[in-house]
């Protein structure tokens, strides 16, 4: 046998089978990877969300602390800021609960609610407030 003639008959290359396998394990990795990303968008999504609740009600709360006791409302109130209505965070609503029966005299209890996704979602904070 002739040297042309031996390099002619070399199998040493892939068969249309193992290229044909070696893209489908290829294709079954990227569309696993291709979900995953999706899970991990929609979690960031959740946590930036949860993190803004979160943020608004401190805001909230830190200036309940600010006007004390003598400024809050004397009976039970509750107090709402709906959906559109808080300014650069129309998904978001809030709701402020000054309760005064639950509480030790000179004492009031606050709780305020941050709620998202048509309400499925909520952040609270409570906090008691002294004389």
């Amino acid at each position: 046998m002739s040297l042309s003639t031996k390099n002619l008959h070399n199998n040493s290359g892939f068969t249309f089978l193992e290229i044909l396998i070696a893209m489908l394990v290829l294709c079954i990795g990227f569309a696993a990877m291709a979900g995953v990303t999706a899970a991990v968008m929609r979690g960031n999504s959740f946590s930036h969300r949860l993190t803004t609740a979160a943020t608004l009600a401190q805001e909230r709360m830190e200036e309940v602390r600010r006007v004390g006791y003598s400024g809050m409302p004397s009976a039970n109130t509750t107090t709402m800021e709906d959906y559109s209505s808080i300014a650069h965070y129309p998904l978001f609503k809030r709701v402020v609960t000054t309760d005064t029966t639950n509480s030790a005299d000179g004492m009031k209890t606050v709780t305020v609610t941050v709620y998202w996704g048509s309400d499925a979602h909520s952040v609270s904070l409570k906090t008691i407030v002294a004389e």
